[in-house]
């Protein structure tokens, strides 16, 4: 991704996060300590509650939101029409909340917070000004996120009808690659014109990557973030230090990762690029 040119997202490719948190100073507390984020409060003065958008170097990463439920993190999933999709999803099976505008006038976008079949939760986002993520695949910045589901095969079929996702034959660590057709293209004619030689080698279809499918042993099934480290063990270290929990470890051919839970409560991962690792 370039300075200059912003990344877009189509429809159907995860695009935003935010972190849903009972202490929000509590939280920007410990992932600024951690990823060295900026902060900054996108709700009016005397409104209840708060939104922080986070960035890095000036780029935005997701943000932090106050809420009275227990500590998650939560992907948005890029959606042309928010309401139409919305429907879509209740259509299948799902639930969803009543479509939000963002923003003064909705100028920022417009949300809907959904529940899939089996009781993962996630949101649609319709850009408008906030056009997604734009510090991704860096460090402190996100990755991707991957759903976790005891019976995955049948937790991936609401999202391939709804999205036209494919399940990649590529494996990282316990998660299998999820790829929609020709987001490739998208990124390369858009925010990333190198793509392709930069990926020279990887395996086909790997530019069209925009999550991962994982089992899990135990329920509910979730959603989960990854965010980008220098160094994952370096990063568990902070994380402990900043009163988080290091669940786990794993290298894959691509990453070494750890599992961690904020001081809240929030599971997410950090992961170290570092190709042959395993």
């Amino acid at each position: 991704m370039t300075d200059q040119t912003p990344r877009t997202y189509p429809q159907g490719v995860p695009s935003w996060i935010d972190a849903r948190q009972p202490d929000p100073d509590a939280a920007q507390a410990f992932y600024g300590g951690l990823f060295g984020w900026d902060f900054e409060e996108r709700l009016p003065p005397g409104v209840p509650g708060s939104y922080r958008i986070v960035s890095v170097d000036g780029r935005e990463v997701g943000a932090i939101a106050s809420s009275e439920d227990p500590a998650t993190w939560t992907t948005y999933i890029a959606v042309d029409d928010a309401d139409t999709v919305a429907a879509r999803v209740v259509e299948l099976g799902g639930s969803a909340a009543a479509p939000e505008d963002a923003g003064p006038g909705g100028a920022a976008g417009r949300s809907v917070d959904c529940v899939d079949p089996r009781g993962a939760a996630f949101g649609l986002w319709q850009a408008r000004a906030r056009l997604g993520a734009q510090h991704v695949n860096a460090p402190g910045g996100w990755v991707f996120s991957d759903l976790r589901s005891t019976e995955p095969e049948q937790a991936f079929s609401f999202y391939e009808q709804l999205f036209g996702w494919q399940v990649s034959d590529v494996q990282e660590g316990p998660s299998a690659m999820v790829r929609l057709p020709g987001y490739g293209d998208h990124l390369a004619a858009t925010s990333d014109p190198d793509i392709r030689e930069r990926q020279v080698g990887a395996p086909e279809g790997f530019a069209d990557v925009v999550g991962a499918l994982a089992r899990s042993d135990s329920g509910p099934d979730d959603w989960h973030v990854s965010f980008s480290v220098a160094d994952r063990d370096d990063a568990a270290a902070v994380a402990e230090r900043l009163g988080g929990t290091v669940l786990g470890t794993w290298e894959g051919f691509w990453t070494r990762a750890a599992e961690l839970r904020d001081p809240q409560g929030a599971t997410f991962r950090v992961t170290q690029f570092a190709r042959g690792s395993d």
